[in-house]
């Protein structure tokens, strides 16, 4: 029965990182606050050419994929990158993307050589 597979858990990591940098503004967020150690809302909101309440809905898809981290700093609310989950993200976007084999040939001398 096909509903008896399964995705493993790295799949669906995988997935979920994939999902929440699904939208140009949240490469943009994750590329912004991977300059610094961390920032506030106001200076994210700064970068983007977008309406606050769309920065906060951003923010909130990538905290939820634990790509971001948030810390109340009455008034303001300090982001960071989650330093272990983003190293996990390059782990399984890495495992991902190496997964393709190809070979190419190439013509010398009326040998080929595949590697």
């Amino acid at each position: 029965m096909e509903n008896d597979k399964k995705y493993t858990a790295r799949q669906e990591q995988l997935a979920r990182f994939a999902k929440a940098l699904g939208h140009p503004a949240r490469i943009s967020i994750m590329q912004f606050l991977a300059k610094q150690d961390t920032c506030y809302f106001g200076d994210i909101h700064e970068e983007l050419p977008i309406a606050k309440a769309t920065v906060s809905q951003h923010l909130k898809e990538l905290k939820n994929a634990g790509l971001i981290q948030g810390e109340i700093e009455t008034p303001k609310v300090k982001y960071c990158i989650n330093r272990e989950n983003w190293k996990l993200a390059q782990e399984l976007f890495g495992e991902f993307m190496g997964q393709c084999i190809y070979k190419k040939r190439i013509a010398v001398n009326a040998f080929f050589f595949i590697y």
